[in-house]
């Protein structure tokens, strides 16, 4: 498989996520992740890019979430980066796999303390009576590490999405886009223009 497109992909998204850096913007790491339940519907939230290189983009989740369950049970996603300062966008395409527990413990010790143990008091995308019970687990879980370092929880770890297609789109006047698309086909990298 040629890797030179591939590797123009990446290239290209590392300097226009520099660019987004370099501007100061809110969160230039947050995307959209795009997944399909059991069902077939769709759904999509925002987190957050937490580092990338031709393995694929990671980020981290609570593995019991909705999100980690849909990918789980279809490990195809969809990731939208969108800097409206630059007014570009990068889309990608692909599968999923689970981080190995080394990256997952080496992220999660980044982590600020109060963020670990929201990460233990959080059944993420359970339903919640009332805010009080959270502020409550948390609490608890404060005080059961207290004087300790937080362990990253069994079910808490990242995924890496690994490209299939890594879609650029630029705006342009009068909605006359420019959109440049690097897929994979028959075992390589590909690369079009379509029409926006």
């Amino acid at each position: 498989m040629s890797t030179d497109l591939y590797s123009q992909a990446l290239n290209r998204f590392q300097a226009l996520f520099a660019k987004a850096q370099a501007l100061d913007i809110p969160e230039p790491a947050a995307m959209s992740l795009a997944t399909v339940g059991p069902d077939g519907r769709p759904s999509i939230r925002t987190v957050l890019l937490k580092t990338f290189d031709a393995r694929g983009f990671v980020f981290y989740t609570n593995l019991h979430s909705r999100k980690g369950q849909q990918l789980h049970t279809n490990p195809n996603a969809v990731l939208c980066f969108f800097w409206q300062a630059l007014m570009q966008q990068v889309l990608v395409e692909g599968r999923v796999q689970p981080v190995n527990d080394a990256e997952a413990d080496a992220y999660w010790a980044t982590r600020e303390r109060m963020s670990q143990i929201g990460a233990w008091a959080s059944r993420q995308s359970e339903v919640l009576p009332e805010r009080t019970l959270l502020e409550k687990r948390y609490m608890e879980f404060e005080q059961r590490f207290a004087g300790q370092l937080v362990p990253r929880p069994e079910h808490w770890s990242g995924y890496r999405l690994q490209p299939q297609t890594i879609e650029f789109w630029q705006s342009r006047p009068g909605r006359l886009h420019e959109r440049e698309r690097y897929f994979i086909e028959h075992g390589g990298w590909q690369r079009q223009f379509i029409y926006p």
